[in-house]
């Protein structure tokens, strides 16, 4: 059989494996990109761009909520659920369709549709749609096979009536009804706005947790604010989940009705995605893997061990965010290209400070060092500042007045360490205390910076002043000051 020998061999074409092509196309010409399913990113295809389609046209129906408050009333919307799915599907092949123009910009000779796995360290075998199967030989390869949803063991009778993210945009019309296992980030976006939507929603953890907030204070608020909305359970007891007909049953204890049945039409399974690995036989790479089968790799360079394989995006189970896998991408590529003439020319690359966002109304931002982080590296050598903005003076004027704002200091440093958040433009606040905190500002050095009048984040320098007082840097914040204005 014979046998294409290539540069750098890339494993997957979602956003990292594009990143690692484009970095390492700057080193050599003799590298291919290789993918064994459709082009189009996770996030482009079934991940953040449709469900922000979603959650736009739950936030046009949501406007009627606030009938009697600014003395303009709305008429209660009219949904129609196949008009919401079809322009999701439309502006999502958009995105799509541009993410797939870019690859076809690409030489063909460094484009191959076939599933690979591993012969041995520097060896692929290839298999094509129609069954063909050929090798290649590569002297550096990049893993980028990103992710993909997990069906946990209790929803497999489920049967028909189970879904995936990946399907719910594909739905004629919208489900009457919908229960949702997982309070993380995709169910809470996709249930928040499927009830705003008109659609009878349960979401139901089990581990306590929300999303990726480690602080209780802010889960606890999240999770009363979000049951004014739709039933939200972060400790539910599931006795049986099982498909009923056109339905499904599931039987959980209820908080005030005990142990109760409810039909639902649809169950949607977002419990979290696990690593595409299992058609790869890494087992013949020669490279050492963890319990869960990744391979051991930096998170600085990509590359795992010594050996000449990177690993970039959602496959190496750290981050699975997109601008991370773009910068894991950017990392691994740019390794595997340079070590080419020089094997030892590995260099560390830049991991920005972490920033993670769900987009629910309000929203919910985590930003640097959560807390849970912050106490098991710095255990008595931090404090807290805390803002709530349900008197904050821009948020009462909008009638977004609802959240709570927690930020991490170091004791003796005075360093901003991190923060979390469930309140108003969570989504642009976590993007600027990100900014500072890679910067490693302190506290006090923040505060200098311009706040205008009236704005959300004078919410901010609330928390931060509070902060800056228990670090013992500066005086207690002002009381009753409804943000006292761009000079205070």
């Amino acid at each position: 059989m014979k046998t294409r020998h290539v540069d750098i061999a890339i494993i997957g074409a979602g956003t990292a494996g594009l990143s690692a092509y484009r970095e390492a196309r700057k080193y050599t010409d003799n590298l291919v990109l290789i993918e064994g399913n459709v082009y189009g990113t996770t996030c482009a295809r079934v991940g953040c761009m449709p469900s922000k389609l979603l959650i736009a046209a739950a936030d046009h129906a949501h406007h009627a909520s606030q009938n009697g408050v600014f003395g303009v009333d709305y008429q209660a919307p009219v949904i129609d659920g196949s008009e919401v799915l079809k322009r999701i599907r439309s502006e999502r092949d958009r995105f799509v369709g541009s993410v797939v123009d870019s690859i076809n910009d690409f030489p063909s000779e460094h484009k191959v549709k076939a599933q690979a796995k591993f012969i041995s360290t520097r060896e692929l075998e290839l298999t094509s749609a129609d069954g063909s199967v050929s090798h290649m030989s590569a002297e550096r390869i990049v893993i980028a096979t990103g992710s993909a949803p997990v069906i946990p063991d209790f929803l497999q009778d489920v049967g028909k009536r189970l879904l995936i993210s990946d399907d719910l945009f594909e739905l004629k019309n919208l489900p009457k009804s919908i229960a949702i296992f997982g309070p993380g980030v995709i169910g809470l976006e996709l249930g928040q706005a499927l009830s705003r939507l008109g659609v009878r929603v349960a979401v139901f953890g089990k581990s306590g947790e929300l999303a990726f907030i480690k602080d209780p204070s802010i889960s606890h608020y999240a999770d009363l604010e979000f049951n004014h909305e739709f039933c939200l359970d972060l400790n539910a007891d599931i006795n049986n989940v099982h498909a009923n007909g056109e339905s499904v049953i599931v039987e959980y204890r209820h908080r005030e009705k005990g142990m109760i049945e409810e039909r639902f039409d649809f169950v949607l399974a977002a419990t979290g995605r696990r690593p595409n690995i299992d058609a790869l036989a890494l087992e013949n790479a020669d490279i050492e893997l963890d319990h869960k089968g990744i391979p051991f790799h930096s998170r600085y360079t990509g590359q795992c061990g010594s050996s000449s394989i990177y690993i970039a995006g959602d496959v190496s189970n750290d981050i699975p965010l997109l601008h991370e896998a773009a910068d894991e991408g950017r990392i691994a590529g740019a390794n595997a290209g340079r070590s080419l003439k020089s094997p030892d020319d590995v260099r560390a690359g830049l991991r920005r400070t972490p920033l993670s966002i769900v987009f629910t109304d309000p929203q919910i931002a985590s930003v640097g060092q959560n807390l849970e982080e912050i106490r098991r590296n710095c255990s008595n050598c931090y404090a807290i500042g805390e803002a709530s903005f349900e008197d904050q003076g821009r948020a009462r004027v909008m009638n977004k007045n609802r959240g709570l704002l927690r930020v991490y200091g170091e004791q003796g440093t005075g360093l901003l360490l991190g923060a979390e958040m469930f309140g108003p433009a969570a989504e642009h606040i976590g993007h600027q205390l990100a900014w500072v905190i890679q910067m490693r500002m302190t506290v006090s050095e923040i505060l200098n910076l311009p706040f205008y009048h009236p704005v959300l984040e004078e919410g901010v320098r609330t928390a931060l002043r509070d902060l800056n007082h228990k670090l013992h840097r500066g005086a207690p914040s002002p009381e009753a000051c409804l943000d006292c204005g761009p000079g205070a």
